[in-house]
């Protein structure tokens, strides 16, 4: 295969070229290690690589090939979002309260995909600590759109998608809170998947809000995910969210015909605020849906309109508390001048974390302090479980939920940053999937203004991810906006 070929190849086509010996592990390792020195210094999606520990990986792979006991990930170069803790690896989640720490472990994830032997390409950027809907609030500089790199990739897993998007990784990890896969794989032209709250473990995955943050893949195809979330998935005793269930393989329905299948439309994903060329696109797609014999049905919502207050009390709420745990003391920054312990914790916070960080951090105390607790934490708990309704009583009515994932395409770098409640919109489809604890995705349907990608959200009942991949799968075979590759990046 060609190097071209190669860069644009799904993982099962990878993984067969390396069944038959098309190719090693090392020169695929070598072929995206090459890309990523030739076009990340124009995109930032990666804080740190590591080619000489990549390459062994590689030539382990290899070994396990040969010896016959390879896996379908065995040898396939991986990334994952600095947010996912690597064992004698950097993980700075973005910050400087973390920007030299060396993770003494691996999490859940990276090691269930090590198992697999998959290769460990680098680690991607990120908004610091996850707290972002563009990959502009990171320590390491914001990272870029491969398709403009006048706009942002989207957030907070920015990094995996710009380098799944560029074609610099065929695979990453991202994290979800409110939108963190979806939507940057909706602003690079990416598939990525929020699986069910509890099926993908969170132990290793340093925390941002813990009800709400769930681990996923990100890749070119629903079928690549399929076949990665088939490795992330799993029970760990480790993680006390981690759902006790039988395994499952998330490709068992790819194949099925949509035909019977029951969409079901939210009229409040199609209101005013909507832009009219995400509209058009996703509608187009929603007609191709109907040619492959779904069924579609209106359903409302009617609470969506709540999610973004809802969100912006609750998880700068667990931030809060998550976050408390950086004062200097243990692990991470320690301001260098201080008078006191007292001093040493202000002046390390301050210097520590960012503004967006501090943002939330504030707003989490203020929400969770005496006075305000009943007003606002606990009244926003109250709507988590009316909005988690809503899509029950919807489900009652159809199969799955399909509109768009953003209400515009990637916005321009800087264009929000002074005005946060602006970027808070940017997930408003997002937020109440997470509330709720369901699975949703998005892939690619199109482009937008200024040829931007737009992307399709798919969300599905509990557990529903064969479901929702089979739908997303059967897309992907009658059209090809998942293949696409920005041409300043066509090998």
């Amino acid at each position: 295969m060609s190097d071209s070929s190669l860069v644009r190849a799904s993982l099962a086509e990878l993984s067969a070229a390396l069944a038959a010996k098309r190719i090693s592990s090392v020169e695929l390792t070598q072929l995206f290690l090459g890309r990523i020195q030739r076009y990340d210094g124009q995109l930032n999606a990666f804080v740190s690589i590591d080619p000489e520990r990549s390459l062994a990986q590689a030539r382990e792979a290899d070994t396990r090939r040969a010896d016959g006991q390879a896996q379908p990930l065995t040898g396939i170069p991986i990334a994952h979002k600095d947010v996912f803790c690597t064992k004698d690896w950097l993980t700075t989640c973005g910050s400087n309260m973390l920007h030299n720490w060396v993770a003494p472990y691996d999490a859940h994830v990276v090691q269930r995909l090590h198992a697999t032997g998959a290769v460990l390409l680098g680690k991607t950027n990120m908004d610091e600590f996850a707290m972002g809907s563009s990959t502009e609030n990171s320590f390491f500089g914001a990272t870029k759109n491969p398709w403009d790199i006048n706009a942002v990739p989207g957030g907070s897993s920015g990094g995996s998608a710009a380098a799944i998007g560029a074609r610099l990784a065929p695979a990453a990890t991202g994290t979800d809170t409110g939108g963190s896969i979806r939507l940057p794989a909706s602003f690079c032209g990416c598939s990525g998947i929020k699986p069910t709250y509890g099926i993908v473990s969170r132990y290793g995955m340093v925390a941002y809000a813990s009800s709400l943050d769930q681990g996923g893949p990100m890749a070119g195809s629903a079928e690549d995910l399929a076949l990665l979330l088939n490795s992330m998935a799993g029970f760990d005793a480790r993680d006390s969210t981690s759902l006790e269930r039988p395994a499952e393989d998330y490709a068992r329905s790819l194949t099925q015909p949509l035909a019977g299948v029951r969409i079901g439309l939210p009229q409040e994903y199609f209101a005013a605020g909507l832009d009219a060329d995400v509209a058009k696109q996703v509608e187009a797609a929603i007609g191709e849906f109907r040619k492959l014999g779904a069924i579609t049905i209106d359903v409302k919502l009617p609470n969506t309109s709540l999610a973004i207050p809802v969100y912006y009390v609750l998880a700068p709420a667990e931030a809060s508390s998550n976050l408390s745990r950086y004062d200097g003391v243990r692990y991470g920054l320690r301001a260098s001048e201080y008078h006191d312990l007292n001093d040493m914790y202000e002046k390390t916070r301050a210097q520590g974390f960012g503004s967006e960080v501090k943002r939330r951090i504030l707003i989490g105390t203020y929400v969770l302090s005496h006075g305000y607790y009943d007003a606002y934490y606990l009244k926003a708990q109250k709507l988590r479980r009316v909005i988690a309704q809503d899509f029950a009583d919807a489900f009652e009515q159809c199969d799955l939920i399909m509109g768009p994932t953003s209400p515009s395409v990637a916005f321009d770098i800087g264009s929000k940053t002074s005005d946060p409640v602006q970027m808070y919109l940017s997930d408003i489809y997002n937020v109440s999937i997470n509330l709720a604890g369901l699975p949703g995705m998005s892939i690619p349907v199109g482009f937008g203004a200024r040829q931007r990608p737009v992307g399709l959200q798919i969300i599905g009942n509990y557990f529903s991810e064969a479901r929702m991949l089979n739908a997303a799968h059967q897309y992907q075979r009658v059209t090809d906006w998942h293949t696409r590759v920005p041409e300043w990046l066509s090998a």
